[in-house]
């Protein structure tokens, strides 16, 4: 299950292309998954980035690293799901951890839950 608890969850920021792509993307496969569920929350929650600060926040086509409760570093570039390529470093905004780096900046940390129910954490390390 996704983690669902807003008041733990950081401040994110999302642009208003983003938004409306997302939006668009959740709605259509809304009804079969629970990690468009937890777009579509995670959108409704998200504040706009302003004009010029949208680089200081994960959107569609960001490259970043991340750091997991693990102690893992990896570097990805947030995609649709039809340009993820795993292998290239390309994950799908429609995964739990696509979702979960949707709207961070640098320095914060979410709470998330994978597929497979391991919990753990995410820290944005550097958005290029």
């Amino acid at each position: 299950m996704l983690n669902t608890h807003h008041a733990s969850k950081p401040e994110i920021h999302v642009t208003d292309r983003d938004r409306e792509i997302l939006e668009r993307l959740a709605s259509g496969v809304r009804a079969a998954s629970e990690v468009a569920e937890e777009l579509m929350r995670e959108l409704e929650r998200a504040g706009t980035a302003k004009d010029g600060d949208a680089e200081n926040y994960v959107g569609l086509g960001t490259k970043l690293t991340f750091a997991t409760s693990a102690g893992e570093e990896k570097t990805v570039e947030l995609v649709m799901p039809a340009e993820a390529d795993i292998s290239a470093g390309k994950i799908s905004i429609m995964t739990p951890v696509g979702v979960a780096l949707l709207g961070l900046s640098k320095g914060q940390t979410i709470e998330w839950n994978a597929r497979d129910g391991r919990a753990g954490t995410l820290t944005i390390v550097e958005i290029f």
